[in-house]
């Protein structure tokens, strides 16, 4: 009998999670990549994911020595791609056409108001005339962002016309990196405290909590499961949540929504077709006891998924965000951290010798410290603790480079 595989589109944060539970549940993943050389742990092929029909080819050519049982990713730019996979070759999967109406923030927007979800006012534009109407429209302060994107890239509040200009000039001068024809998002910044909505297959997992590092950017600071809310907020979240997966033709598989809890009540920032990025799942598992890359992998494999929660905990991330640019000397600290009882993982995203260069956004990130416990006073306790003990030294550029010209 033919091994059964699972292929996995690219990769993501939690790439090697989705290759841990594979093997798991008894499958045998293999990763089709542009750059397999970034997969070192596990079985990985060259191949364009940019390319459908090369896709299908190499998908047709290892089924003459696997079963592949399901196809997937963790990474939102192929996931529509994953659809279209899926529906080639007859396997479980997203809706493609929904997945990429949903990754362009402008149309989303327009599903999203057609179904009278609350969401921020908003205004595409492609030139710097629109932004400054658009923005004057609106009002400032007001949210710049490309209109497709990830992890906060390019996204930026401005306060005043000058910081509209500025931002503009650097979304369309040429040194921001653009993922289709450049547009820009102009919206209205909604305050208040910010929510997730972790979900599977058309139904809440979880709802956490976070805040971010000091504006005008939106880097994470700390993140939470599950949110301190009342049963009516909690409610009111859960209904815009499902009213998200109407308007926007989702439901299969796993979604991730992303609130602001303002004066009038949970507004919509946006809508993510896919799994939530680390640390998510960790603090969902550690949270509710719910594994939500097996339970997405048993979907992609046609099998029946568990989403009852196993126990209540609190469970957090705190992220390491470096405070300067320049050469990372060195980090301490982190073992100590990782010894402290309700310490769940210390993990570190960069080595020692790796130069730092801050954009304001989720590659600015170093590391983060997990903690769970029965409390969340006591989760949020360890995590200080924990925090406390590492520290890190970036020499900045100019002075690294005389130190080692000497």
């Amino acid at each position: 009998m033919a091994q059964r595989a699972l292929i996995l589109l690219e990769s993501a944060s939690t790439g090697p999670l989705y290759v841990q539970a594979a093997h798991r549940l008894g499958l045998h993943p293999i990763t089709l990549s542009a750059d397999p050389a970034q997969y070192e742990s596990s079985e990985a092929i060259r191949v364009d994911t940019a390319d459908l029909n090369a896709l299908i080819r190499e998908c047709s050519r290892l089924r003459a020595t696997f079963e592949i049982i399901g196809i997937t990713s963790a990474r939102e730019s192929v996931y529509a791609t994953v659809g279209k996979l899926c529906r080639h070759f007859g396997l479980p999967g997203p809706d493609p056409a929904s997945i990429e109406q949903c990754c362009n923030k402008f149309a989303q927007r327009q599903l999203l108001a057609q179904a009278g979800v609350p969401i921020p006012d908003y205004r595409v534009a492609t030139n710097a005339t629109e932004v400054e109407s658009a923005a004057a429209e609106i009002g400032l302060p007001a949210i710049l962002k490309p209109v497709v994107g990830i992890g906060s890239s390019g996204v930026r509040l401005c306060r005043t016309a000058n910081e509209v200009a500025e931002h503009t000039r650097h979304l369309l001068g040429g040194r921001h990196i653009w993922q289709s024809p450049p547009r820009i998002l102009v919206e209205e910044f909604a305050e208040g405290q910010y929510f997730t909505a972790d979900m599977m297959g058309g139904r809440v997992v979880g709802i956490g909590t976070g805040d971010f590092g000091p504006p005008p950017h939106f880097v994470y600071r700390e993140y939470s499961f599950p949110a301190s809310l009342t049963d009516e907020e909690h409610a009111r979240i859960i209904d815009v949540s499902l009213s998200c997966l109407r308007a926007l033709g989702l439901g299969w598989g796993p979604t991730n929504i992303e609130f602001r809890w303002t004066k009038r009540g949970p507004v919509v920032i946006e809508v993510n077709p896919r799994l939530a990025g680390t640390p998510d799942p960790q603090l969902i598992q550690l949270a509710y006891g719910i594994d939500l890359i097996d339970e997405h992998i048993k979907l992609v494999i046609g099998e029946e998924c568990d989403l009852r929660a196993r126990h209540s905990r609190t469970a957090s991330a705190r992220f390491l965000v470096p405070d300067r640019d320049g050469m990372l000397d060195g980090i301490e600290g982190a073992n100590r951290a990782a010894a402290i009882p309700g310490i769940a993982e210390v993990k570190m995203y960069v080595h020692p010798n790796t130069p730092i260069v801050r954009k304001g956004d989720y590659l600015d990130l170093i590391g983060h410290i997990i903690a769970a416990s029965p409390s969340r006073d006591q989760t949020t306790a360890i995590l200080h603790q924990a925090a406390d003990l590492i520290c890190w030294k970036i020499t900045p550029f100019l002075l690294a480079e005389n130190t080692n010209n000497r």
